[in-house]
């Protein structure tokens, strides 16, 4: 990956981090539930939620997290597919992005994780008797580590990891990882947008009529804010170094040519991972594996892991090389 800019290099990510983060509501503790098109977590604040269920009872709840400058829409595609064999998938826009509320600053680390904690605790709720697993993507595949690597992991079954940000300061060059940590606190509230050559260098997916939509959508987020990038590598570098204490059966996707997330930041992290836990590397895939042209292929992996953690994905495809010493 090119990085002659750290801003553009992580911009491409789809995502944001601030040093002034949102502020976080006063109310009492209330029960996480969905409640029509919105999940209510514990502070009752309402995230917009996306749904897609089968027709009948599920016999599996996806709660899904999105990336950065993402929102639930994310998930577009995969939902329906899941919806037809049988698997609900929620996923909700995480606090400052999408159509929800504080659009644009950092919520930080732990208002993230207390998110997901709510979501599995409403599915929980709403299917008393039905599995429910975490699916994360790029941040959200982020937030999903930190959270399951916590002394309070969600109380959900399996965990899915879709080519997670894990390209935290340690793997930033020193150069671009202190400009940002200037920029960050002289202006924070400084927006930026991603540089001409990252559209034409770095292509996040081979779905170009996929990444034309997005170029559409009003609801993601064009111009992020300096201090919320800065959010972001630091949630990137929690992640990368918390990974080997997941809790729970955990599978790691990644495509062999993702720009987005750098090989060498994304073969450390999954050679830290539990020893039970499984990798799978696609050779067609992209940094957005669940939208892919492939994508089908990457959500049977998935199906066939929630199902049985022990079987042979369904692709054969490989485990993530390990790093090179």
């Amino acid at each position: 990956m090119n990085r002659r800019s750290v801003l553009g290099g992580v911009l491409a990510l789809g995502g944001c981090a601030p040093v002034v983060q949102a502020p976080r509501p006063f109310a009492s503790a209330e029960a996480p539930r969905f409640e029509g098109a919105a999940l209510v977590a514990f502070d009752g604040l309402r995230l917009p939620l996306s749904i897609w269920t089968p027709q009948g009872a599920p016999r599996r709840v996806i709660v899904a997290l999105h990336g950065m400058d993402d929102y639930a829409n994310a998930f577009h595609l995969a939902g329906p597919w899941f919806a037809s064999r049988g698997v609900a998938l929620y996923a909700y826009d995480q606090r400052g992005f999408g159509r929800g509320p504080n659009r644009g600053l950092w919520a930080g680390e732990a208002l993230m994780t207390d998110d997901l904690r709510a979501a599995v605790l409403a599915a929980r709720a709403a299917y008393p008797d039905t599995p429910v697993d975490v699916l994360g993507e790029s941040m959200g595949g982020a937030v999903a580590i930190t959270a399951f690597a916590s002394a309070r992991p969600p109380a959900a079954d399996r965990l899915v990891l879709a080519a997670p940000a894990v390209w935290g300061w340690s793997a930033q060059p020193p150069l671009y990882a202190a400009s940002l940590w200037g920029a960050a606190h002289l202006a924070p509230a400084w927006r930026v947008t991603a540089p001409s050559w990252v559209a034409r260098r770095i292509r996040a997916s081979d779905n170009l009529e996929e990444l034309r939509a997005m170029g559409r959508d009003r609801n993601l987020i064009f111009e992020t804010r300096v201090d919320a990038i800065y959010g972001l590598v630091t949630l990137m570098q929690a992640a990368s170094t918390r990974i080997a204490e997941l809790h729970g059966p955990a599978l790691y996707l990644y495509g062999a040519h993702d720009q987005v997330i750098p090989k060498p930041a994304t073969f450390r992290a999954a050679a830290r991972l539990p020893p039970s836990d499984r990798t799978a590397y696609y050779a067609n895939g992209y940094h957005m594996l669940l939208r892919d042209l492939q994508r089908e292929v990457v959500l049977a992996d998935i199906l066939s892991f929630l199902d049985d953690p022990a079987a042979p994905l369904p692709s054969g495809a490989p485990p993530i090389p390990r790093p090179r010493r």
